[in-house]
């Protein structure tokens, strides 16, 4: 193979290789067997055999370097002479085998000095880039088959990712601003839909992806454009039609206040550590205290106080009467609390609080004798003592069900359950309610904020049928074939089948189908709750598969996509508490593969970021980076055997990229397949709109009162 030898090893350092050309090599070229091929180009290959072995290195340094030579008798010196230099960062092997050859990332058997270095030929690139005749199997998890873009160095051959390498692990696209960070995902992202896979054993039609979930969180209001709009589709109707695409924009994305666990009310409200937030805790457990006892057919929390005060109270002092002391906002609220819980009690399916309700009638009449006070008391006292041994068992214990996603009135959380929870402390403390005021206009304050009320549904008098599960199916992409297709009854009041159902929706989307790709439109989410609204979706996602059964897990994967993730998972918190929405992706970086969850992170600023996310991602598509800090933090992160190359950084052009990691078989740089449709983050035409001379420039009154109605432009173009 002397033929083949385009120069020498002269060092090796560690998996850095240096190499001298060889002195009658006078161009980048060496003519071969079977055309010209390259020695001395930046991201090209050249081939170091070692034993039966061959390994693949990258070109990263060519330099020339002048040499004097001395004489042999050291007398006297000649002119110098040029000798050319390269430097290759050694990538992986090609491991010889009695079938065939294939290609391995990593070195196990360095070359020695005075190795023979060779040109790389078609042979060793189908084996670097895993070329595969169309008929050949795949290998799902292993395999590196799917197409996303050209080698600038190779515009020959494709490069290949494996798909379940690439979302399995988690991945990170990262770039600045205008780089082709989101055309890259859509670019990705078509592939995968349009890529005809191998048909089902027995049968000839290829088959296509028909059942995949992935969700982006569209910060920006992008992608709709790419999976959506019918005047961009360009002749892809059939593949739009197989991703069926749901947009859900800030009119339908309603995530309901119950949902949210303890840790999503503190950060939302931001109750002082003190007092507001012991007292802001048992409120919303009696509040969901009240719903669970009603379910349940037992009275409440605020109800058993209240009786308990009337048991234990002397008989000989008037305080027992409740003439309507301390608030005017109480559920019993009226000049005789004893005759407004008598009508509670009588109410429930329960023949002991119906007899407590009667004596309780009797006690709260104006004038009744001391004995007659002393015997109602007394039968009261005897019938909850045996009310409280029957209902032992069921009593529901509010500091166990405050983060479960159950249903509770928020506007009695204001007016009720907080003074109910004032109540029970103030006996040691009677300036609790003072200390609580401010915390109250907080609440009062976000209810009447349509920008956190709509989207949180904080006005909500009451719970729909199955919301839970309706919620999650309609995120997901599922709602139709699970509620529609197995005939299962939908509450008249649930937003999200009302918005699945709506005209708009029905001209986006195909209800009948699965909606593989799901985009939730953030860009008009109010900044103050964008946190609490993304990681309440992300908790919301992982705790559903996380109580799948143990041998279902995995078994429904889903992809979230985090776009512009420095806005809610950063790694230096914005308030006081670290960010409700980094908590629960940093869960989902560490425990979501189990669970078949992934991520996708997209981010302008990596050193910005989660270090813990960006640390569990096993694969990075990164676009230009010009900022120093984010350059240092992106090496990182990787491997230091793929330093040289990320030292071309700053000068990648758009739509170029460097991808490393366990999708790819190697380091390499990418120009992405050309998007279409695109997003819509195309750069505005400041020049070619400065030079209209039209009176060219916008309805200023109407986006404006669009603006103070919470109208988007274009919302209502498809209904008119």
């Amino acid at each position: 193979m002397s033929e083949r030898q385009v120069g020498r090893v002269v060092s090796v350092d560690n998996f850095r290789v240096f190499i001298r050309l060889d002195d009658d090599l006078t161009s980048s070229y060496k003519s071969g067997f079977k055309g010209l091929y390259e020695v001395a180009r930046i991201n090209s290959y050249l081939i170091i055999p070692v034993g039966a072995d061959r390994i693949v290195a990258l070109i990263t340094r060519v330099k020339m370097q002048e040499e004097a030579e001395f004489d042999t008798d050291k007398h006297s010196i000649t002119l110098p002479s040029s000798a050319r230099y390269v430097t290759a960062t050694m990538l992986g092997t090609i491991e010889h085998g009695d079938k065939s050859d294939r290609f391995i990332q990593g070195v196990y058997n360095f070359p020695v000095l005075g190795n023979p270095v060779w040109y790389v030929t078609e042979e060793d690139l189908n084996r670097i880039f895993d070329y595969k005749p169309d008929d050949t199997d795949i290998n799902y998890q292993e395999d590196f088959y799917l197409p996303i873009g050209k080698s600038p160095a190779f515009p020959d051959y494709d490069v290949k990712v494996c798909p379940d390498q690439l979302f399995v692990k988690h991945a990170a696209i990262l770039g600045n601003t205008g780089s082709g960070k989101s055309c890259t995902l859509a670019s990705i992202l078509h592939s995968l839909f349009d890529y005809q896979y191998p048909p089902d054993k027995g049968k000839k039609e290829k088959r296509y992806l028909r059942n995949a979930h992935f969700i982006i969180f569209d910060t920006n209001g992008e992608y709709k454009s790419a999976f959506i709009d019918k005047e961009e589709r360009s002749g892809k109707d059939e593949l739009f039609h197989r991703i069926n695409a749901l947009h859900i924009d800030e009119k339908g994305l309603k995530v309901p206040y119950w949902f949210m666990n303890w840790d999503d009310f503190d950060y939302l409200f931001d109750p002082g550590p003190g007092t507001q937030a012991p007292i802001l805790k048992r409120a919303i457990g009696l509040g969901k205290n009240n719903i669970q006892s009603s379910q349940a057919g037992i009275i409440d929390q605020v109800q058993e106080s209240t009786l308990n005060e009337i048991i234990n109270v002397t008989c000989g002092d008037e305080g027992w009467k409740f003439e309507a002391k301390r608030n005017k906002n109480k559920s019993y609220d009226a000049n005789n609390e004893i005759i407004q819980l008598s009508t509670l009690l009588a109410n429930y399916d329960n023949q002991i609080l119906k007899d407590i309700a009667k004596y309780l009638s009797i006690l709260g009449k104006e004038k009744l004798s001391l004995e007659e006070k002393s015997s109602s008391i007394r039968m009261i006292k005897s019938l909850y003592s045996g009310y409280r041994e029957t209902i032992a068992s069921q009593n529901i214990v509010n500091d166990k069900n405050i983060d479960l996603p159950t249903w509770f009135e928020y506007q009695k959380l204001i007016t009720q359950f907080i003074d109910a929870a004032i109540d029970e402390h103030e006996g040691s403390n009677s300036k609790l309610s003072e200390y609580v005021s401010t915390l109250r206009l907080r609440l009062e304050g976000f209810l009447s904020d349509s920008r956190i009320a709509e989207p949180l549904l904080l006005n909500s008098k009451e719970e729909f049928d199955n919301s839970l599960s309706s919620f999650l199916s309609f995120i997901i992409g599922d709602i139709y074939r699970y509620f529609v297709g197995k005939d299962q009854e939908t509450d008249a009041f649930d937003p999200f089948m009302s918005y699945y159902s709506s005209s708009k929706c029905k001209k986006e989307t195909d209800i009948t189908k699965v909606s593989q790709l799901t985009i939730l439109d953030l860009s008009l989410i109010s900044y103050d709750v964008l946190e609490n609204i993304v990681g309440l979706l992300g908790r919301l996602i992982i705790e559903f598969v996380s109580h799948f059964k143990p041998d279902d897990r995995g078994k429904y994967p889903i992809v979230l996509i985090l776009e512009e993730a420095q806005n809610y998972i950063p790694e230096k918190n914005r308030k006081e508490k670290e960010s409700i929405a980094k908590r629960v992706f940093e869960r989902i970086a560490r425990e979501g593969r189990k669970y078949g969850i992934s991520l996708i992170v997209s981010s302008q600023r990596p050193s910005e970021l989660s270090k813990t996310v960006l640390s569990q991602c096993n694969s990075f598509i990164v676009h230009r980076l010009q900022n120093p800090d984010d350059q240092k933090y992106v090496r990182g992160l990787v491997s230091s055997a793929n330093s040289d190359i990320l030292d071309q950084l700053p000068l990648l052009p758009q739509q170029h990229a460097i991808i490393m990691g366990d999708c790819v078989r190697t380091a390499v740089q990418v120009k992405i397949n050309t998007v279409s449709p695109k997003p819509n983050s195309n750069n505005p035409h400041f020049v070619e709109k400065w030079l209209n001379e039209n009176n060219d420039f916008p309805d200023y009154k109407k986006v404006c009162d669009d603006w103070q109605k919470g109208i988007k432009e274009g919302d209502n173009k498809d209904d008119k």
